[in-house]
């Protein structure tokens, strides 16, 4: 069996044993798995689990929506968990860049953490909730999420821990997000703002290939600061 063509695919896995595995795939090959498992074919990975050729009876691609687990070079974007709430109020709720161009930092405290997180993980039955924790090997170096569908349109942001900047990780993520939200859900227009000033999110939204549409002229206020609004859209190639 071919399985090298379900890498990077949703799928549904069934063993002989009658057990079910459903997630995204990850190919092994028959080098990787000897090497690394002592195996003598190739298989597949189903997040932790490991499945040889000769023990699929059927494999199928299947259709997803919503926050499923999305992976990048770098990333690998997971839904969250009640034990990010902690991680995310040291890492990117103590940090003053949060509300410097958005005045919104829903990780301000611990509170308010435990509750924007349980509020996305019930937002998980919703099919036009995305909301993504940004991993790198068991660290969480980030968040993004598409909100507020409506009319065939929804938005996106992200934030990135500091210390994790200026790698481009934003901007794969971002890239990976625009491409399941148009391709896989069919959403034709994705839409995105941020401060004149803010030039590091102008960046990240220019190189995933977003294009600036509209500015609004002084509408962003943030305590004492005014500022430009750059309003940004990537629409579907289909």
């Amino acid at each position: 069996m071919d399985l090298s063509k379900f890498d990077g695919k949703h799928v549904r896995v069934t063993d002989r044993w009658a057990e079910t595995f459903t997630g995204m795939a990850e190919y092994g090959n028959y080098n990787f798995l000897e090497c690394e498992y002592g195996g003598e074919e190739d298989g597949i990975f189903i997040e932790d689990c490991l499945i040889y050729n000769s023990q699929i009876v059927s494999i199928e691609e299947i259709e997803v929506h919503g926050t499923v687990e999305l992976w990048t070079e770098q990333l690998t974007l997971r839904r969250y968990r009640p034990e990010d709430a902690e991680p995310l109020y040291c890492r990117l709720g103590t940090d003053p860049a949060m509300v410097r161009y958005s005045g919104w930092n829903p990780y301000a405290t611990l509170e308010m953490a435990q509750e924007t997180v349980r509020r996305f993980i019930d937002s998980y039955d919703d099919e036009h909730a995305y909301s993504w924790i940004m991993d790198t090997d068991d660290v969480i170096v980030g968040t993004i999420g598409a909100y507020d569908y409506k009319d065939d349109q929804i938005e996106v942001g992200f934030s990135v821990v500091p210390g994790w900047q200026g790698r481009g990780l934003a901007t794969e993520a971002l890239k990976k997000v625009l491409e399941y939200l148009t391709e896989n859900e069919g959403i034709p227009c994705v839409t995105a703002w941020c401060a004149a000033e803010n030039v590091s999110s102008k960046r990240v939204l220019e190189k995933a290939g977003m294009k600036l549409v509209h500015i609004e002229k002084g509408s962003l206020t943030v305590e004492d600061g005014v500022y430009d609004k750059l309003i940004y859209e990537y629409r579907s190639c289909r």
